[in-house]
């Protein structure tokens, strides 16, 4: 089973979210939030992601099991929780579905140079690259971006139905006392299934780098 849960974040009480300096502080939050995993040692992938909806900032958590609500309240302004299962959802998604998304994932490209075994990891900077990104690994996720016509003084133009909406470089503290600036892209636009199982796997596990440090969640919602 899978579940969808938000929590608005209490950016007016000071005291309250002075810990939230950095990814790391977010993700121990998300973490903590499911003690019963960690009494049993049974852990599984969270992904989680920040949002800004009508001013208001909220964390959203995909999980294989139910957030305790009150430590998911930690941070959050009271009553604002709020869990529900993914699993009728997804039950729903069939291949040919356009449906509008939003995604916020850490862009990457690897860079091997001569005589190294593996490689580095770095981002994409510019918004081209960032697009191209989302582009190349969109069939293998499933799905196909939508196409759009747009008229421009009689000339017709066909454009892909997605956009970067917010770019920025938060902090991550992995070891105390050194920190270092992931690339957090958000992308909102039209996509269309393609395989519902391959896409499912995709809502559920993510896309991308860092998905620790809330980056990789899509959330879509089905084009009337």
């Amino acid at each position: 089973m899978y579940y969808l849960s938000r929590v608005e974040v209490d950016v007016q009480n000071r005291a309250k979210i002075k810990d939230l300096t950095h990814l790391g502080a977010y993700h121990n939050w998300v973490e903590q939030s499911f003690p019963k995993e960690i009494a049993t040692g049974e852990r599984h992938r969270h992904l989680w992601r920040l949002d800004i909806l009508g001013g208001k900032k909220y964390l959203l958590i995909m999980s294989q099991s139910k957030p305790d609500p009150n430590l998911l309240l930690k941070y959050g302004v009271a009553g604002t929780v709020v869990t529900k299962s993914y699993d009728a959802f997804l039950d729903k998604i069939h291949d040919g579905q356009i449906m509008r998304f939003r995604l916020t994932a850490n862009p990457t490209h690897k860079i091997t140079k001569p005589g190294e075994r593996h490689g580095k990891d770095l981002p994409h900077v510019t918004v081209v690259q960032q697009e191209k990104w989302l582009l190349d690994r969109a069939e293998k996720s499933g799905f196909q971006l939508v196409k759009q016509v747009d008229v421009d003084d009689s000339n017709e133009m066909e454009t892909l139905a997605f956009k970067v909406v917010s770019r920025d470089w938060p902090m991550l503290h992995r070891n105390p006392g050194h920190g270092v600036r992931l690339s957090r892209v958000t992308f909102e636009g039209l996509l269309r299934v393609e395989d519902a199982k391959t896409f499912k796997q995709l809502l559920v596990k993510g896309i991308g780098r860092e998905k620790a440090f809330g980056m990789g969640m899509m959330t879509v919602i089905p084009e009337a």
